[in-house]
């Protein structure tokens, strides 16, 4: 054993280390901006339609049937509007951090989709609007650890629609998802296309 120390590393080599650390930090923090606040803004349009269509219907398993059609439609829609915006701005659509975002996204809407089949199983459609903006907004809150500070906050706002959808007579629930779906996505869309770029 000899009692050579190692060379110290050089201040500059160790400074350069440390930004190339924090640049490859701060690009895992924000690279999920390529969520497209314009497929937020049209997701939230056809929130609007959906609630103009399922208001007109008297039965709650028609109306059911309108809101998981936008629900569909807006997942399709998130997805190419992100593909696109990723595309144009040169980023790889499947990032590490939008992969973690979904990932992280997911359990609060599974756990969501099941909770709604074991309510209509069981026929109490007037559970279904605070369930889904509690579970959407937990996802959004949660997976937004891997977004823009922005995320998170958007979803504490449908976590609180939720709360409110779960304590107000079933008619005014409704309006909680109009008030989420399709006002939320809006408001949170527009910033966002400001903001980080469409």
């Amino acid at each position: 054993m000899n009692g050579r120390r190692p060379a110290p590393v050089a201040l500059h080599d160790r400074a350069a280390e440390d930004l190339r650390f924090i640049r490859d930090t701060m690009h895992g923090a924000t690279a999920f901006t390529a969520l497209s606040g314009v497929g937020y803004i049209l997701v939230g349009l056809g929130a609007v339609v959906a609630f103009a269509v399922s208001h007109a219907l008297s039965s709650p398993a028609d109306r059911l049937s309108v809101w998981l059609v936008d629900a569909i439609a807006s997942v399709l829609l998130g997805l190419l509007t992100t593909a696109l915006k990723a595309r144009s701005a040169e980023q790889p659509v499947l990032s590490g951090p939008l992969r973690k975002f979904a990932l992280s996204f997911a359990p609060s809407v599974a756990a969501g989709a099941v909770m709604t089949l074991m309510l209509v199983r069981h026929e109490l459609y007037g559970y279904l609007p605070p369930l889904w903006l509690l579970c959407y907004g937990a996802g959004l809150a949660s997976a937004g650890a891997f977004s823009v500070r922005l995320v998170p906050v958007m979803g504490m706002s449908f976590m609180a629609l939720g709360v409110l959808a779960a304590v107000v007579a079933p008619l005014w629930a409704d309006g909680a998802l109009l008030l989420g779906f399709g006002g939320l996505h809006v408001g949170f869309g527009i910033v966002i296309a400001r903001r980080y770029g469409g």
